[in-house]
This record gives structure tokens, C-alpha cells and sequence, in this order.
């Protein structure tokens, strides 16, 4: 990098004349600092004075960054906000003239409304199915999906929701109209009425423009079709506009982010300058290189998201691959890693772990406590302070005179409280599944070493971990899910639990856009790492128990041939050489072409009518659970049951896809069916 402080391609985006300039800047490439200095260069050559300048970020803590550095540019009175900060500010002044009287209260938080909405149609009022509500209601209206057209909208994309959508929808119209009576307004609202305001206010409009000249988008890669609408009723007809994004980071379009946007600008603006910034100076080579051969290998990638980023730091470690024989085991190894890490001297705040499910923290809390190291949880609360934990260790507590076998006690007392043989449909329903199933491996692992105990003695190895995992509050080793990890850095970085399964997530799998995401998750993760990157998965959830999983499809390609763990679980759940194609030979890349054993271009031997036989009872199971036909079994598993037609458990097993609780629930009815063909 030059004295300035840019390397070539950054100024080249500080420099560009007036927008609109699209900035595509991967992960460590520097992006705040090249649009803090496009803000002070614009200001400092005089085309826009800094309180004509409106940048929107997608955190206030990024925005308070932004203007931190701005006044070290020697530029105050940038407006720097998030998109709803800057349209409350914009609508509190604007109310008098577009609504009149006072500006209704703004709800903090949308819960007890939504609540009232569920109760009046006897839908589910408990904690997470209202939750689910209202993460449905966030998502529609950032997708300008009214409730009317939710029904069809949903379908139409194949969502996970939360229960029929029609019910979905009512409860959807039920929120509105009770906080339209009561005269309230929540988050998206203020978007909405902000774009509202200036679309059909000429006045309005015209002021705000006169007000605001220029515009920054940061994370555009993220934005929703309601914060793209606040964006362009903002620009009217103009286009000094500058954005800066990286689609390969677009991990949130569960709640209505599109990359779509970011993608489409130089279409949109055709005399559009475009920068990509590709010099990474986060990450080590290793790291980069790792990173680079992971998103290459996504499916579907538009021109606009491939960037290759190019290490600049000094050469590093290669990132470490390691498989376990379980989950515990895999805890206790990284716990054991990171104290060496911290007595040869590397800071406890400069590591972390990162996972796909909040619920795999617990197993980390655990043993970081037993290696006497601090942590911290970021974005989610200890596992022992959930509220659905509490509530289970409160039942089982209360079923504390039981003496039928542990696992089964447990599984019986937990159903009330949320427990299902599968896991249900709604993010924050499926969060309190995962952390009370997490309670049943516990009791599992509590078994194992103790094949007597009962519901008794459980409560009190819960009681004391929970005791244990309640130290003061510290500067330590960071545990997060990949989402919270988002935009933050660490010197080393733990990827664990990469088993396909949980990353991809199993609700993911028959959907391309899905996998596609979730190997963005993971690419996220990635280039978290500045010096240090270790990646982990385990065979089996508890010591002793089946090898039946495999490690995360993803990973397929980055591990060295000449690496240990280069070999990959077989089929029978030893080790042993990587796969190849029954029929042609070559080795099989992608779990769809791992289930069939053949690669996708190979000839099919099929059974056609089985396969009809397997999707028509695959149907009758999804409606009577209510669920998406995927959540079964996907397509791809259902064509490889019916080319490799099983006879027995240990056969059907054997197929990607089907694991221990899915070969319990479906395998009588499948073997079944082959049977008959």
C-alpha cells in the first residue's frame, strides 16, 4: 500500500467522480476505510457539503464506527445511521405536515401484539410460535408481501414457515389491525411510512432532497425490497449514489435480503463506475486460499459475486482439519487447543469458535470451563440462562421420582415443553428444539458414564453445570454462531461441528438457493480467521454411538490430499479412501452425487415406479404432519433409495440423508416398499 494509505483499487473508488459507483468489496479488502475516504474526498473537493451526506449502515455499531473515523478525516456532521434510525428522524419531522397530530408511539417490541392477534384465533401463544409470528411478520414486510398475498407468496418460494400459511397470514392482518387501533408503529412501518411520505408528498420529497444530496449504502448485498424502495423514494431521479457489497457474504435472505440489488446496479446504472476489491490484508494466504477454493465451488454464482481475493499478509499455518469420534470429544480437543493457545500468549479475546446452531454452544461452555478458560457468548444468551433450558430443568426437576430409564424420562417430560420427534417449523420453534434435544444428549452422555442414573441424578449434573458455567462476566474466548459472527475478526478461529446435517443445516437440503447460502455461512466463518483457522467435525453425537455421520460437503476439495483427514467416513462408519462413481469411475463430488454413487452425468438405473411409490407416501407424511415434503426426505435421497433399492436397516442407513431418527420413523414403511417393488 502506498503512503496514502489505499492500494490502487481503493482509490480508484475514493477518486471516482460522482455516482453512481459501485464498490464490490470482499471479506478484509478494507471497505470502511475506502468509503470514509470517498466521504472525505467528496467533501474535501467540494462537490457535497458533510450534512448533504447520508450513509446508511446495517448496524448502529457499524455506523458509529463510520463516524468515528470520519472525524478523524477531519469531516463531522455526516449523517451516518441505519436505515430505520435515519427514517425515524426523517418522519418524526415530516409527520405534522403528512399525517398531522401527534406521531404515534413507536412499539420496541412486537411480541404481546402479536400475541393478542394469536390468542383471538387459538393459535400457538407460547413463547416461540410467537416469535415465529413475528420474525413471518418482519420478513413479509420487508418483502412488501402484504397479508393477503402471503399465502401464495410463500408457496411460491417454498418458505419453512411456522405452521399452515393461512394461519400465518391471519395472525399476519390480526398484529396489524390491533397496532393500527392502538395507534403504533414498529420498525418496518417506519420505513414504510418514510417511503410513503415521499412517494406521494411532491412537497416532502422535495425538501428531504434538497436537504440530502449524496447517499452511501454499506452492506448493500443485504438490503430488503422495503429498505431499497426507502432507498429510491430517497433518490427520486437522482444517482449520486454510492454502493459497497459482496454478494458472497449475502447470508441473511431468510429475513428479505437479496443480493439481487447489488448485482442488478450497473444494469440500473449502465454509466455506472464498478470497483472490486480483491486485496485482502485480514486474512493469511492460507486462509484466503482456503476461503477462495470454498466459494468457488458454489453453484449458480453470478458475474457480479465472484470475486477472488488475493492474500497480502505474510504466510501463515494452513488451516488444520481434524474429525473426532464425537461431539465431546471434539469440545474437549478445541478446549484443550485454545488453553495452549492462551499460556503460550495468545489473548482469549483474540480467539473464537464459531458454530452453525445456538444450541452447539453448550457443549463448548462446558468444556472451556473444565479447561479453566473464560468465554463469552455473543448473540444468544449461556446456554443454561435460555428460557426453554430453565423451563426444562424446572419440569424435569418436578419429575424427580421417576425411575424408568433416563433417556426415556427425560424425552417423555420434555414433549410438553417442546420436545418433537422432528424438528418443527419456525426458526425460533426449531432454536428451542435444538437446545432441549441438547439436554437429551446430555442425559445420553450421563448414561454412558453412569448406567443407573435417574431423573434425580440428572437434575443435579444439570445444576452443576449450569453452576459452573455462571462465572463474572470476563473478556474471553468468543462462542457464536456464524450469523453473530458477522463483520467481526479474530487472530484464530475454531469452525466446529462441520457435519453435514448442521451445515448445511438438514432443512436446507433439497434446495439449491439453501445450500447455496449455507455455504456462504460457512465462507463467512472462513474469513473471519486472520492468522489461524481450524475446521472440525465429529462422526457421532455421543461416545460410543454410531459413525454415521459425515463431515460437511462443503469441506469436499479444500482438505489436502495429503492431509489426514483427507479420508472420509465410508459407508460402513470406518474410514477409508474417498469415493468414486459405481459407474464410471471418478471420484463423486456433492452429497447428491455421494447418495446416488454416481456422478450426476452417469447413466440411472432407476426404478421408475418405486420412485412414483416412494413420492406418493413421501406426500401422505408430509400432510399429516403438516410439514414441507422435504422435511421427510429430499428428492435426491428418494431417487437413491430407489436406485439402490435396500433390504434391510444397515442398506438403508447406509444412504446420505438417513440418519438414526429418520431410519426409526420411515425405515419399516421404506423397506417396505423396496420389498414390494
Amino acid at each position: 500500500m502506498r503512503d496514502s494509505g489505499l492500494d490502487d483499487e481503493q482509490r480508484a473508488a475514493v477518486t471516482a467522480p460522482r455516482g453512481p459507483v459501485c464498490v464490490l468489496a470482499g471479506a478484509g479488502t478494507g471497505k470502511t476505510r475506502t468509503i470514509t475516504r470517498r466521504i472525505a474526498h467528496l467533501v474535501s473537493t467540494g462537490h457535497v457539503a458533510p450534512g448533504q451526506v447520508l450513509a446508511v449502515t446495517f448496524t448502529a455499531r457499524a455506523a458509529g464506527e463510520m463516524r468515528t473515523r470520519l472525524r478523524t478525516l477531519g469531516v463531522s456532521g455526516v449523517q451516518a445511521r441505519t436505515f430505520h434510525a435515519a427514517s425515524l428522524r426523517q418522519l418524526r419531522y415530516f409527520w405534522p405536515r403528512v399525517v398531522g397530530g401527534d406521531q404515534w408511539q413507536l412499539l420496541e417490541g412486537k411480541l404481546r401484539i402479536v400475541g393478542q392477534a394469536a390468542a383471538r384465533l387459538k393459535a400457538g401463544t407460547d413463547a416461540a410460535s410467537l416469535r415465529d409470528f413475528a420474525g413471518e411478520i418482519e420478513w413479509a414486510k420487508a418483502c412488501l408481501v402484504t397479508p393477503d398475498a402471503y399465502p401464495a407468496e410463500v408457496a411460491r418460494r417454498s418458505r419453512d414457515i411456522p405452521g399452515p400459511a393461512e394461519q400465518v397470514a391471519a395472525v399476519y392482518a390480526g398484529y396489524e389491525a390491533l397496532k393500527n387501533r392502538a395507534e403504533m408503529l414498529d420498525f418496518d412501518d417506519l420505513l414504510l411510512h418514510t417511503a410513503a411520505a415521499l412517494e406521494e408528498h411532491a412537497d416532502v420529497a422535495e425538501e428531504f432532497r434538497d436537504r440530502y444530496r449524496c447517499f452511501v449504502v454499506d452492506e448493500y448485498q443485504d438490503v430488503t425490497p422495503l429498505q431499497q424502495r426507502v432507498l429510491d423514494a430517497w433518490l427520486g431521479e437522482r444517482d449520486d449514489l454510492t454502493v459497497v457489497g459482496d454478494a458472497n457474504q449475502t447470508i441473511y435472505t431468510f429475513a428479505g435480503a437479496t443480493p439481487r440489488h447489488l448485482l442488478d446496479f450497473p444494469r440500473r446504472f449502465p454509466e455506472a463506475v464498478v470497483v472490486r476489491l480483491q486485496r485482502d490484508y485480514r486474512s493469511t494466504p492460507q486462509v484466503v486460499s482456503c476461503a477462495n477454493t470454498l466459494i468457488g465451488a458454489a453453484r449458480g454464482r453470478a458475474a457480479g459475486s465472484r470475486l477472488a481475493l488475493v492474500g497480502q499478509l505474510p504466510p501463515g499455518p494452513e488451516p488444520d482439519f481434524t474429525e473426532y469420534d464425537d461431539e465431546p470429544a471434539e469440545a474437549a480437543a478445541v478446549a484443550g487447543q485454545i488453553r495452549r493457545l492462551v499460556d503460550d500468549g495468545t489473548p482469549a479475546g483474540e480467539i473464537a469458535v464459531l458454530f452453525r446452531i445456538n444450541a452447539q454452544s453448550q457443549a463448548y461452555e462446558q468444556a472451556l470451563t473444565e479447561a479453566g478458560v473464560p468465554f463469552q457468548v455473543r448473540g444468544g444468551e449461556r446456554f443454561f440462562s435460555r428460557p426453554e433450558v430453565r423451563r426444562a430443568m424446572s419440569a424435569l426437576r418436578m419429575a424427580g421420582g421417576r425411575t424408568d430409564p433416563l433417556v426415556d424420562a427425560v424425552r417423555e417430560v420434555l414433549a410438553p415443553v417442546g420436545l418433537t420427534h422432528e424438528p418443527p417449523g419456525g426458526a425460533a420453534q426449531r432454536a428451542q428444539w435444538e437446545s432441549l434435544l441438547a439436554i437429551v444428549e446430555l442425559a445420553e452422555q450421563l448414561v454412558a458414564d453412569e448406567p443407573d442414573a435417574d431423573v434425580r441424578r440428572f437434575c443435579t449434573e444439570l445444576d452443576v453445570r449450569a453452576d459452573a458455567a455462571h462465572p463474572p462476566a470476563v473478556q474471553g474466548v468468543t462462542l457464536a454462531s456464524l450469523h453473530a459472527a458477522k463483520g467481526l475478526e479474530w487472530d484464530v478461529v475454531f469452525l466446529v461441528g462441520l457435519a453435514d446435517g448442521t451445515l448445511p443445516i438438514q432443512h436446507a437440503d433439497g434446495d439449491d438457493a439453501a445450500i447455496e447460502e449455507e455455504r456462504r455461512l460457512l465462507y463467512v466463518g472462513v474469513t473471519r480467521a486472520r492468522r489461524r483457522l481450524a475446521l472440525s467435525w465429529a462422526l457421532t453425537r455421543q461416545p460410543g454411538g454410531a459413525r454415521k455421520r459425515r463431515r460437511s460437503r462443503f469441506l469436499h476439495g479444500l482438505i489436502p490430499d495429503t492431509h489426514p483427514a483427507s479420508r472420509i467416513a465410508a459407508v460402513s462408519g470406518g474410514t477409508g479412501t474417498k469415493p468414486r462413481c459405481r459407474v464410471c469411475g471418478a471420484p463423486l463430488l456433492g452429497i447428491d452425487a455421494l447418495k446416488m454413487r454416481r456422478c450426476g452425468d452417469c447413466p440411472s438405473d432407476v426404478d421408475t415406479e418405486l420412485l412414483d411409490r416412494l413420492r406418493g407416501w413421501r406426500a401422505e407424511e408430509a400432510r399429516e404432519q403438516q410439514v414441507p415434503a422435504y422435511v421427510v426426505f429430499t428428492d435426491a435421497t428418494l431417487t437413491a433409495i430407489a436406485e439402490h433399492r435396500p433390504t434391510d436397516s444397515a442398506a438403508l442407513v447406509s444412504i446420505p440423508g438417513i440418519g438414526a431418527r429418520k431410519l426409526d420413523r420411515y425405515g419399516p414403511a421404506v423397506l417396505a416398499l423396496v420389498s414390494d417393488a
